[in-house]
């Protein structure tokens, strides 16, 4: 078994056992959602607050794992494995950290949304520029459009220059620690825009191989 595998089956592991062990402590009707200011403004039964974001681990996790294994180019994915690897460990720490800044809110320990988010965005946001940046051609991970999955060169300058559009994303969104009514604009803008251009650009760039 993987490294990463069993980091990730101990992450799942920890969230399932510590919502078992906060559940006689938390509310009835929890917290469970937080707007871009950090107040709350959702609710859920704890059962459901509290192992929601396990059961989705649990899910993503077997997911993850498949995915190598069921992509008809898993020799590609086998080139930059690492990254991936590193990627879906990345994620489950992040969603460890909202499972763990849930819980402490709903047992009194107020830590703000707004300030530990952003740059836990930031990183998981980066790393995915990274992935990108060495993602070889398949058809799970990465920047996947007609025109990418058509030609290898569109592929490569695609992913490289999405790669270099989310690690600037990541930088933009720190912003938001220090204008926090703005925080909505400076995580959703610099995301959406990269996903919006590089499938223009993709496209772009396939039309330009054909006429050349």
């Amino acid at each position: 078994m993987r490294k990463a595998t069993l980091i990730v089956l101990g992450i799942v592991t920890l969230t399932f056992l510590a919502s078992s062990y906060f559940y006689p402590q938390v509310p009835d009707q929890m917290v469970s959602h937080w707007g871009f200011r950090g107040e709350p403004d959702g609710y859920m039964s704890r059962g459901w607050g509290l192992f929601l974001i396990p059961g989705m681990l649990a899910f993503f996790a077997l997911l993850f794992v498949k995915i190598p294994g069921i992509d008809p180019l898993r020799k590609n994915i086998e080139k930059f494995r690492p990254y991936y690897d590193n990627f879906i460990i990345i994620l489950f720490l992040f969603m460890l950290a909202v499972q763990a800044l849930m819980i402490l809110w709903n047992i009194g320990v107020q830590i703000s949304f707004a300030l530990v988010l952003p740059p836990l965005m930031a990183l998981m946001f980066y790393y995915v520029g990274v992935l990108c940046s060495h993602a070889e051609k398949n058809w799970f991970i990465g920047i996947r459009t007609p025109w990418t999955m058509s030609s290898e060169t569109v592929w490569d300058k695609t992913n490289k220059l999405g790669g270099k559009l989310f690690k600037i994303s990541a930088v933009i969104i720190l912003f938001s620690m220090v204008l926090p009514d703005l925080m909505a604009l400076f995580i959703l803008v610099p995301v959406m825009f990269t996903g919006v251009y590089t499938v223009w650009y993709s496209y772009s760039e396939y039309q330009k191989e054909q006429k050349s």
